[in-house]
């Protein structure tokens, strides 16, 4: 093994790799914007979205209530409801979308709640739906309301204080710093697109670097040349793992920038003191991190032989196609084997484990998920970092046997 020759092959391949835009799409363009377009992108029409919704007065149907005029006159006086005439299809019409929730307010309602006790009221709703959502929100606050001046009216009557039915007040506050809340948030989502970027990253270069070699003809010239193959597999290896990293480094670095100025703009993390440690920063003109920074470079140390492994195989199973195309349908199916493990470690109540932290893939989607929410456990750092080297390794040394292999390399 010569680093001499191993570094020549490696810049060689870098210059050929720039000048292909698939792999400057997949290495540069793709993690660069991917998380400012999820941030400010998506994440700004999601906030229009609901914020339009929440504007809307929703319609709503009264069903019932005839003998309950009162109830019913304070519910068509809410400002921030639209009561409509009932209909006789008033549950087609909340599943049509044409009214947004309906009340059924049970007969002799107000008579029950003079008489000291009444039938239940029902809320109809389209589950699911938004806006049906904030019109049972106002609903249910209606009625809430009508709930406790009842309450307070039959304590007034009888002389008693309001405290023997509510002896205490319940109040949360938040008492994690604002990075982990947002690494708290995001942490599920975040692991998922590092190992999705940093495969893509890995695999135009790994396929341009072995098919495509082939389809071009020069495979065999680099094959004549004085370079030991050992040295060939693991320049051209470089050039691949450079892909993927660069693809991880950017897509970390952009959204931890992108985590800062969300920071900025959208007050920090939860909690009504948060919220004012996050308003003092933006009038300061600082950013306040809605992710930890430490953890984003554990993120980083964890990547780095998840990124050797990726590197390893797809340019092992790249090397078995005759040309680009077929390549391609080697590849393009282990996105989804790649998929299947980080989604998983995304559902909540997957909690980190001996056994699953030898399981790849899923292993890094926990523990990065852990680290960027603040929290470290060495022990299973430690034994992840280490299986997961142990897979890159054995990898490595499959792509370097195969390609020492012709019958692979001109396969038939």
């Amino acid at each position: 093994m010569n680093l001499h020759n191993i570094f020549t092959v490696y810049l060689k391949e870098l210059k050929d790799t720039l000048r292909d835009r698939r792999s400057l799409m997949s290495m540069i363009i793709i993690p660069t914007f991917v998380m400012p377009a999820l941030t400010f992108g998506v994440g700004k029409i999601a906030a229009g979205v609901v914020s339009k919704a929440r504007e809307e007065t929703p319609a709503v149907m009264i069903v019932g209530g005839d003998d309950s005029p009162g109830v019913a006159a304070a519910l068509r006086q809410d400002k921030k409801l639209k009561v409509v005439p009932t209909a006789a299809d008033w549950k087609q019409q909340i599943s049509d979308k044409k009214v947004r929730a309906a009340v059924l307010i049970p007969a002799g309602f107000e008579a029950g709640l003079k008489a000291g006790a009444a039938d239940p009221v029902v809320i109809y709703n389209y589950d699911g739906e938004l806006k049906s959502g904030f019109a049972v929100s106002e609903l249910e606050k209606f009625f809430r309301d009508l709930r406790d001046q009842t309450v307070t009216a039959r304590l007034a009557e009888r002389a008693l204080p309001a405290t023997l039915v509510k002896p205490f007040d319940l109040r949360r506050e938040n008492v994690a710093a604002p990075e982990k809340v947002g690494g708290n948030l995001l942490g599920g989502i975040v692991p998922y697109l590092i190992i999705i970027l940093c495969f893509t990253g890995a695999m135009y270069p790994a396929m341009d670097l072995t098919a495509g070699e082939k389809e071009r003809g020069t495979m065999e010239t680099l094959l004549c040349s004085p370079v030991a193959r050992v040295d060939l597999v693991l320049g051209k290896f470089l050039m691949v793992l450079t892909g993927s990293l660069s693809a991880m480094l950017l897509s970390l670095t952009s959204m931890g920038l992108s985590a800062m100025a969300a920071g900025m703009m959208f007050g920090g993390g939860g909690g009504a003191k948060l919220a004012a440690a996050a308003m003092q920063a933006k009038a300061a003109g600082t950013a306040m991190p809605m992710i930890d920074p430490v953890g984003l470079l554990g993120v980083v140390g964890m990547v780095l032989p998840v990124a050797v492994l990726f590197s390893a195989v797809i340019f092992t199973v790249a090397l078995f196609a005759k040309s680009y195309k077929e390549a391609q349908s080697y590849v393009a199916p282990m996105v989804f084997l790649i998929i299947m493990p980080a989604v998983v470690g995304m559902l909540p109540g997957i909690d980190l484990n001996a056994r699953l932290a030898l399981v790849p893939i899923l292993n890094l989607s926990l523990v990065c998920k852990e680290m960027l929410s603040g929290i470290w456990h060495w022990n299973y750092i430690v034994l992840i970092f280490g299986s997961s080297c142990v897979y890159a390794a054995v990898a490595l040394t499959l792509a370097v046997k195969m390609f020492n292999r012709e019958d692979v390399i001109f396969r038939a």
